[in-house]
Formats: C-alpha cells, sequence, structure tokens
C-alpha cells in the first residue's frame, strides 16, 4: 500500500512518530516520508541520526493550525498520518484554548487541506490522554 507513495507525519518528531516511520521503512519502500512538526531542534536531531538520514526523509517546518502550509506540505502527497496534538493534562487545564486551537481546529485543517489537495487517505490517531472533573 505504501510502496512507491509518499507520505505526511504531522507532528513526526514524537515518539510513536520516529517508531511509525522506522516500521514504514522496515514493511515498506516508499518513495518519501515528509515529517511535518514545528519543532526546528527535534526535526535537526531526527535529520541526523543513520535512520532517518536516508534520502527518503523530508523536513518541513510548519503547524496544523497553520492550513495554507499544511497544503504547500500536502502538495503530491499520497497518504497522511495526522499524530499532532498537545496532549500534556495540566497544560491543557490552565491553557484549553491553546490546545483547541491545536487538537481540534488542526485536527480540522488537515482534513480540509487534505481534501482541497487530493491527499488519497487521512490516518488520524487520538491522544493518549484523559481527565474528569
Amino acid at each position: 500500500m505504501l510502496n512507491g507513495k509518499t507520505i505526511l507525519i504531522t507532528g513526526g518528531t514524537g515518539s510513536f512518530e520516529k517508531q511509525c516511520c522506522r516500521e514504514i521503512l522496515r514493511r515498506f519502500d516508499p518513495e518519501k516520508v515528509i515529517i511535518f512538526s514545528r519543532d526546528e531542534l527535534k526535526q535537526s536531531e531526527m535529520a541526523a541520526s543513520p535512520t532517518f538520514s536516508s534520502g527518503k526523509f523530508r523536513f518541513f517546518l510548519g503547524d496544523v493550525r497553520d492550513k495554507p502550509r499544511l497544503e504547500r506540505a500536502m502538495h503530491d502527497v499520497d497518504y497522511v498520518i495526522h499524530a499532532a496534538a498537545l496532549k500534556q493534562v495540566p497544560a491543557a487545564e490552565y491553557n484549553p484554548h491553546e490546545f483547541i486551537k491545536t487538537n481540534i481546529n488542526g485536527a480540522m485543517n488537515v482534513v480540509d487541506a487534505a481534501i482541497a489537495t487530493g491527499v488519497r487517505r487521512v490516518i488520524a490517531l487520538s491522544i493518549d490522554k484523559a481527565t474528569a472533573t
């Protein structure tokens, strides 16, 4: 399914996302894997790693809050794995609007950008935290 395809991973510098990249490389032969995240340092560290320094990886700075940037990143992309999210519960309780901008509005931006650019499929992950009040 992913052989010869271009895959974009939002939040691509996280621990799950890096393992996902390793599995994609182990199981498939993609044309390109685009790591989309807003963390320049983590992208730099990831690019310097032997696992991710192959010619298959591209690093694209951006934020899911920025729909035009997502559309640019999704140009000629076949599949998107949407894993970008804010997930620290104490920070969410103190800054709920920031979490809404990223986790809800950002997810909608991913969907809208994928539709606008003709992405075949979006795979979305849910965050791993929950809280009750």
